[in-house]
C-alpha cells in the first residue's frame, strides 16, 4: 500500500477533522496492519473480497468484536477518503456492514467522589492550581481531553463563564464552565502571569500540555485520594453528562454541550440513569 495515500489521509484527519493524537495513533497502527496483510498488492486492486479476507483473519486470531469493528471503521474512513479524492474509481468497503457489538455503559463517578477528586490538588503552587483547574474544567464543561489541551487563554470568557471549544470536525461550540471552574482558572492564570504562551494549560517546560500528560496528572490524584475505580480523564466527561441528566437536563441540551453529532451517541447516558432509577426503586418500593 502506498505510503503517500496514508500520509494524505493522516493529514486530512489532522487538518480537516481535527482528530486527536490518540485517534491518529490508532488509525496509523490499523493501516499499518492492513498494509502488512496486503504485502505488495496496490491499494487500487483492493476489493470487498480482500477486505473480508482481512477481517476473517482478525477473527481467526481471536480479536474482540470491538477491535475488529474499530479496524473496520479505520478502513471505512480511509477508503471513503480515497474515493472522494478521486484516487479510487469505486469504494471497495461500501457493501461491508459493521459487526454488531454490545454497547458498554460508560463509567462515571458519583457527585461526592467527583468533588473529592477535583479538590485533591494543592492550592499552594502553580502545578496544583493548574491540576485543579484542569479537573474543574473537564467536569464543569464536559469537554474531551483533546479539546481541553487545545484551549488557549483567550478561549475563556470569564464574564460569561464559558469557554470556546474546537471540537471534532473543527466545529466550534460554547461550553459553560460555572463559577468554581472560572475561579480555579483565574487562580491558575494569576500564578503563571509571567508567561506569554497562548496555550491555556502548560507543562513544566512552559509549553502546551498534551493528552497523555493529562492522563498522568489525573492518575496521580486518583492514587492520592485512594479511588478504587478504574477511571480516565473521560470519566469526568461521563460524570458530567450523567449528573446533568440525573438533575433533569433534557437530552438535546446535553447533546449540544457534549458536542455529539448524533443524539443516539448521547442516549447511552439515559441507560445509566434508568438503571439507577430501577436500582432505587427495587431497594425502596414496598411492592418491588
Amino acid at each position: 500500500m502506498k505510503d503517500r495515500y496514508v500520509d494524505k489521509f493522516m493529514n486530512y484527519l489532522k487538518v480537516e477533522r481535527n482528530a486527536s493524537p490518540h485517534t491518529i495513533i490508532n488509525y496509523t497502527e490499523d493501516l499499518k496492519g492492513f498494509s502488512i496483510f496486503l504485502e505488495n498488492r496496490p491499494v487500487e486492486d483492493v476489493n470487498y473480497l480482500i477486505i473480508r479476507k482481512f477481517l476473517a483473519g482478525l477473527r481467526s486470531r481471536e480479536y474482540s468484536k470491538r477491535t475488529v469493528a474499530r479496524k473496520l471503521a479505520t478502513l471505512r474512513s480511509f477508503f471513503k477518503f480515497l474515493y472522494k479524492e478521486g484516487y479510487l474509481k469505486s469504494n471497495p468497503i461500501s457493501t461491508i456492514s459493521t459487526p454488531k457489538i454490545d454497547k458498554r455503559l460508560p463509567k462515571f463517578l458519583d457527585v461526592a467522589t467527583a468533588c473529592k477528586l477535583i479538590e485533591s490538588p494543592s492550592a499552594k503552587d502553580a502545578y496544583g492550581l493548574r491540576d485543579r483547574a484542569i479537573m474543574e474544567v473537564l467536569y464543569s464543561a464536559g469537554i474531551r481531553v483533546s479539546e481541553l489541551v487545545g484551549l488557549n487563554v483567550d478561549s475563556v470568557d470569564f464574564i460569561g463563564e464559558v469557554v470556546k471549544v474546537m471540537g471534532k470536525g473543527r466545529k466550534e461550540r460554547i461550553c459553560p464552565i460555572g463559577i468554581k471552574a472560572a475561579n480555579a482558572l483565574k487562580e491558575y492564570l494569576d500564578k503563571r502571569s509571567g508567561s506569554k504562551e497562548k496555550a491555556l494549560f502548560l507543562n513544566k517546560s512552559g509549553k502546551r500540555l498534551h493528552d497523555r500528560s493529562v492522563r498522568r496528572i489525573i492518575d496521580k490524584y486518583i492514587k492520592r485520594v485512594s479511588l478504587k475505580e478504574k477511571i480516565s480523564p473521560h470519566t469526568l466527561r461521563h460524570s458530567f453528562a450523567t449528573h446533568l441528566l440525573d438533575k433533569g437536563a433534557d437530552l438535546r441540551s446535553v447533546q449540544e454541550l457534549l458536542g455529539h453529532k448524533n443524539l443516539s451517541t448521547t442516549q447511552i447516558y439515559t441507560h445509566i440513569t434508568t438503571e439507577r432509577l430501577k436500582s432505587i426503586y427495587d431497594k425502596t418500593h414496598p411492592r418491588a
